[in-house]
């Protein structure tokens, strides 16, 4: 709603005889205006850090630099894991963005499989028939044989 105000205004006394009428508008809006950016502190338990992260991985940073440091044998196993002919571009900007997703995934696929990988022969190394080989090593070296027999059977029968 707006309201109409008449403000009447002498002039000089050799004008005296005329006024000048103004009007106003009363309910007038302000046009906007911009917000300050916020202010991000140093000392926000690193969230700083974190949303600089965020933006390098949206922006493929993070790809880029992995994909930089593989030889091109490598290179061409990830496009051929991501389904993509190793023919493609060999630099990664050049990928249009979904093209660059498979590639993530590629990648973290064949990660995920080499850290299998590497658990399996971890725990491999660490067989329980370990300990009982070393006590049958053992029984063998102090030279009773009755011993070491039992220590083999129970490898043998695949107790531990």
């Amino acid at each position: 709603m707006l309201a109409w105000l008449k403000w009447s205004m002498p002039i000089p006394a050799v004008l005296s005889s005329l006024s000048i009428e103004v009007i106003v508008m009363a309910n007038v809006t302000p046009l906007p205006t911009r917000q300050p950016a916020a202010i991000v502190h140093t000392d926000r338990a690193g969230f700083g850090e974190l949303r600089a992260e965020l933006h390098s991985r949206a922006a493929d940073q993070d790809l880029i630099s992995v994909w930089a440091d593989l030889p091109f044998p490598e290179r061409r196993f990830v496009l051929k894991s991501a389904g993509l002919t190793p023919e493609a571009p060999q630099q990664i900007t050049k990928l249009a963005k979904p093209e660059r997703a498979a590639v993530r995934a590629a990648i973290h696929r064949m990660s995920d499989y080499a850290n299998g990988l590497k658990d399996q022969l971890r725990n491999r190394a660490h067989h329980p028939s370990c300990e009982l080989a070393s006590h049958a090593r053992q029984a063998i070296a102090e030279g009773n044989t009755k011993a070491a027999l039992h220590w083999l059977s129970l490898i043998e029968e695949g107790v531990a």
